[in-house]
């Protein structure tokens, strides 16, 4: 048996409680990881709330989520490994994008895990696989970052955000991070070129153009991110809360819409779990160029207060669960 976090309907923090259920035996080409911790998303969030209504009909159930265990990052080590699995070794410490990370013990297929950076704790690395690989996918992938461009992070203090100012940095960019005034000096300690303080100024309006901007808030209409661009710019949408049937994708489908008929791009990113990917975060995390932030930890039992404080506190950077 094993302690995890489990969900059986939807609602508020408090539809996540703590049970003992059965530990899972690795399948073939999956790794059994002994979570030492893990961190608390935004998709979370979604997940927990069934918002928007279009979760609910994409694989869950009408009433509720049928018991699943919440949690998609992790970092701890390897207890046991299915068949045919070469590369990980009983022992080892890894880190992981993976469903279920709310527990002593989770199933990850080998091919999504990765070692974990040797310089970093169990909570820092648990901070990065899916905000930092959604940062890396953003910029290089979608917005093909280029060394001196001047690229500008929506959003820069938030999870998501504060990796992307870290590997906008390693890319060679000079950035400008939009935050609030008490988290400026946080977004400046991190790398960020120019910080703007979205409380006193919009960005939109202030008449300077960027070659690409990360969007992680969508709190601004398409035509004013696209009035920032410069005449070849490329605007990467990676968040919004949209509507309760149908989220950000109503804004999604605008941008692919009026794409094909400027010569700014304007590019979605559905970001998806990459063991490659983390691979080349570990080495950035190892030669100094991202650390992760992490605001607050929780221990596994407060698994709902710490999702209470990212939803309704505005938290800075990461929240991680102990295991």
């Amino acid at each position: 048996m094993m302690k995890a976090i489990v969900q059986r309907r939807y609602g508020p923090p408090d539809v996540l409680e703590l049970e003992e259920i059965d530990r899972p035996v690795p399948k073939d080409g999956e790794v059994l990881v002994r979570v030492r911790a893990a961190a608390v998303n935004a998709a979370d969030l979604f997940l927990m709330r069934g918002l928007p209504y279009l979760i609910r009909a994409s694989g869950y159930a009408r009433i509720g989520p049928a018991g699943r265990v919440r949690g998609r990052d992790l970092a701890g080590q390897v207890e046991a490994v299915g068949g045919s699995v070469t590369r990980f070794r009983p022992g080892d410490e890894v880190y992981a994008e993976a469903e279920g990370a709310f527990a002593e013990y989770v199933c990850v297929p080998e091919a999504s895990l990765a070692l974990k950076p040797a310089n970093l704790t169990f909570e820092q690395a648990a901070a990065m696989p899916l905000s930092a690989g959604t940062a890396l996918q953003g910029l290089r992938d979608r917005g093909r970052i280029r060394p001196g461009q001047q690229v500008l992070i929506n959003g820069a203090s938030g999870g998501v955000g504060t990796f992307a100012v870290q590997i906008a940095k390693s890319f060679g960019a000079e950035v400008t991070g939009v935050c609030s005034a008490r988290n400026a000096d946080l977004v400046r300690s991190i790398g960020a070129d120019h910080v703007v303080d979205y409380t006193r100024e919009d960005f939109t309006r202030s008449g300077r153009r960027y070659d690409l901007v990360l969007d992680l808030v969508a709190n601004h209409p398409l035509s004013g991110f696209r009035r920032v661009l410069t005449p070849k710019g490329t605007l990467v949408l990676s968040s919004g809360n949209g509507s309760r049937w149908f989220g950000p994708m109503g804004r999604i489908l605008r941008a692919l819409a009026m794409s094909p008929f400027t010569a700014r791009k304007l590019r979605p990113l559905v970001a998806k779990p990459n063991g490659e990917n983390l691979v080349f975060l570990k080495e950035l995390a190892e030669s100094g160029e991202v650390t992760p932030v992490v605001d607050r930890t929780y221990p596994l039992s407060r698994t709902p207060e710490a999702v209470r404080y990212l939803e309704q506190e505005h938290a800075r950077a990461k929240v991680v669960i102990t295991v």
